[in-house]
């Protein structure tokens, strides 16, 4: 049963990667940035879902069939806290780097309209800074989406050998 949600995390993982791949391509120059940033965006929301897969992927790993959770309070609370997989998972929410941390950024940008930005005048310029935020580049989201597939790879793997 673990395999079919394996196979639905691949699923969007997949999907996820070929979206980032189209973004590269060239296109009439007007619709390109529109095309990238809908790619990017879409990307994003198949990552955030790959995540909440993978969660119920796991509640599967230890017979909870019915159970969904969508964050790890909630995994814990289907699987106990002695679960390994929610250790690794919550190994990953402390880490600074990581994929998991890297989606909680992207789904926290992506979930708030942009903040508005005031006009720039000789009167009200005191410093200048660069936006801070997630990287929502190509190549940070294929890196995220590299380690999760590894992640959930590893994951089938190891329970698939039981």
């Amino acid at each position: 049963m673990a395999s079919q949600w394996h196979s639905l995390v691949s699923q969007k993982l997949f999907l996820a990667r070929t979206l980032l791949d189209d973004s590269g391509t060239p296109a009439d120059a007007p619709h390109s940035a529109l095309r990238q940033e809908a790619a990017l965006q879409g990307a994003t929301e198949l990552l955030l879902r790959a995540r909440r897969l993978l969660l119920v992927m796991v509640a599967r790993l230890y017979q909870h069939r019915s159970g969904e959770p969508d964050n790890l309070e909630a995994l814990a609370d289907l699987v106990g806290t002695e679960a390994s997989e929610l250790g690794q998972l919550q190994e990953l929410a402390r880490q600074g780097s990581s994929w998991w941390n890297h989606l909680e950024q992207l789904e926290a940008v992506q979930s708030r309209p942009p903040a508005t930005k005031k006009t720039v005048s000789a009167d009200n310029i005191i410093a200048v800074s660069a936006a801070a935020g997630p990287d929502r580049s190509s190549a940070g989201l294929r890196g995220t989406l590299d380690a999760m597939k590894k992640f959930a790879d590893d994951l089938e793997e190891r329970h698939s050998e039981w």
